[in-house]
Parts: structure tokens; C-alpha cells; sequence
């Protein structure tokens, strides 16, 4: 099992034991905020896995029916993970305004503080994981695994703010109301999310910066020798696929033009994970 799979795998097992402790803390305590932070890990319970299933099936080596690998897998486990959670926040505020007509009150504040604080803790230390090895490999799986996380820290704090708030003001209305703020917090990362996955579907350029990498290496390797254009670039999951057209005087030899080339792409991959460059040759236009 490889990196990415093995962090992966270290997010369901985080999200699992979350799971459980914020459902008997929900239960006990009846609060809807505690209920929504639950429903919220078990979206990145399935997230986390098919995260992890990503992961695996991206890693694998171009074949006959993928010619350019299996990279996009990826990208298109976070766009379901974006609607897993998208679908999440709008349950939670149902949810929510249920409990502001009933007026419920909630009970055993303490417990849910308690679970609240341990469950901000570890999706802390289990995003800070899970970044460092997304930056990495270049992952958009596991970023996307690592934004829930950390919006999960703020939730959960956020809740364990409120119950202490109930205890002291005994105003508890700011139950649901919680509930409604973790929510909106829920739909802006499913957005993000959303956005980020779904981009290298349809074949977005790379970053700008990136762009500029690759064309000052195209410069300076084939500087007095010859000139570039359609210049094409795109993303699959943590794959990059770069092409263009290089024009080379009609003097040179076939084995010189093949060096320049190889000149181009080693630099290009030297400053640049996870990228393949294409490049076809033709005589420079006068």
C-alpha cells in the first residue's frame, strides 16, 4: 500500500472513532449542533473512503483502455465528495429549524463539550497529516480529505463554544442556531471543493505560475536555437499533462533536435511533480 492509501486509510479510522463518540454524545444529550457534527463525519467518513479508493485506482499505470493514466479518478471522488457534503448542510439546517420550532432542550452539556474539544484535536492532527502528504504527491483527493478536516476543527470547536455559552446563559435556542452556522460553514467548503475537482475535469490550465516555469525552461533550453508556440496544458488528479510545438532550424540533425527536447522536458520535470511533457518538432518558419 502506498503513501497516499495508507494516509487515507488514517482518515476513516479517525472518522470512524468520531462517529461514534459524537452519536451516544448526540443521543445523550439531545443537542441537534452535536447530531449535525456527527451527520458531518460520517460525510467524510464516505469521503475519507472514497478518498482511499481514489488513491489507489489514480496511482495505476497507464494501460490500453487509459492511455493517459487513471489521474482523473480523483478529481471525480472530490466532486462526489462536494455533493456529499452539500447534501449534509442542507439536512443540518432542516434539521435545525425543526429544533427552533419544537424548543428542545438539550442535556449533559458537558459531555458534549468534552467530545467536541477531543474531536476538534484529532481532525487537527489528522488534516495536518493528511496536507503534508497531499502537497506531496500533489493529491487532490487527499486535499479535499484534509479541507473537510480542518472545517470539521472549526465546527466542533465552534459547537464546544455554544454548549459552554448554553451552560452559562442557559439560552438554549443557540443550539440550532450553531447548528445553522456549522452548516454555512459546510456549504462553503463544498463549493470549494466542488470547484477545485471539477475544473481539471474539463480540462483547465495549470496555474499560472506553473505556466511561467514551463515556458522560461522552454527559453532558456532551446535559447538561438528555435522558437515555441501552442503551447497546451492540463491537470488529471495529481498528473500533468503538458504539449507544444517546437520550431528548430531544418540544419539540425534529428539526434539534435531530440536532445533539445530531452533538454526541455528533464528541466520542466525537475521543477514540476507528477508532469509530462509533450513536444513536436518542426522546421523553424522564416
Amino acid at each position: 500500500m502506498n503513501k497516499k492509501a495508507k494516509t487515507a486509510r488514517l482518515s476513516i479510522l479517525s472518522n470512524t472513532f468520531l462517529i461514534i463518540m459524537k452519536i451516544i454524545a448526540g443521543i445523550l444529550s439531545g443537542s441537534v449542533s452535536i447530531i449535525s457534527e456527527a451527520i458531518h463525519s460520517l460525510m467524510d467518513l464516505v469521503a475519507a473512503v472514497i478518498a482511499f479508493l481514489s488513491v489507489r485506482v489514480s496511482d495505476k499505470a497507464p494501460d490500453e483502455k487509459h492511455p493517459y493514466g487513471h489521474g482523473k479518478y480523483e478529481n471525480i471522488s472530490g466532486v462526489l465528495e462536494g455533493l456529499l457534503i452539500f447534501v449534509a448542510a442542507i439536512w443540518i439546517i432542516y434539521e435545525a429549524i425543526q429544533k427552533i420550532v419544537l424548543q428542545n432542550e438539550i442535556e449533559e452539556l458537558g459531555i458534549g463539550f468534552f467530545v467536541m474539544f477531543i474531536s476538534s484535536v484529532v481532525n487537527y492532527i489528522v488534516s495536518r497529516r493528511l496536507y503534508k502528504v497531499a502537497k506531496e504527491t500533489d493529491s487532490i483527493a487527499l486535499e479535499a480529505d484534509a479541507l473537510h478536516l480542518k472545517v470539521d476543527v472549526y465546527t466542533s470547536l465552534g459547537v464546544a463554544v455554544g454548549l459552554a455559552l448554553i451552560w452559562i446563559t442557559d439560552y438554549h435556542i443557540l443550539d440550532p442556531l450553531i447548528a445553522i452556522l456549522v452548516a454555512t460553514f459546510i456549504l462553503r467548503e463544498s463549493f470549494i471543493l466542488l470547484k477545485n475537482a471539477y475544473s481539471p475535469l474539463l480540462d483547465v490550465k495549470l496555474p499560472d505560475e506553473e505556466i511561467e516555469i514551463i515556458k522560461e525552461s522552454i527559453k532558456s533550453k532551446s535559447s538561438g536555437v528555435g522558437k515555441f508556440h501552442q503551447l497546451r496544458t492540463r491537470n488529471a488528479g495529481h498528473l500533468k499533462y503538458v504539449d507544444l510545438h517546437l520550431e528548430v532550424p531544418e540544419n539540425l540533425s534529428v539526434q539534435q533536435a531530440h536532445d533539445i527536447c530531452d533538454l526541455i522536458e528533464k528541466d520542466i520535470e525537475s521543477k514540476i511533480p507528477n508532469i509530462e511533457v509533450s513536444i513536436h518538432v518542426e522546421p523553424l518558419k522564416k
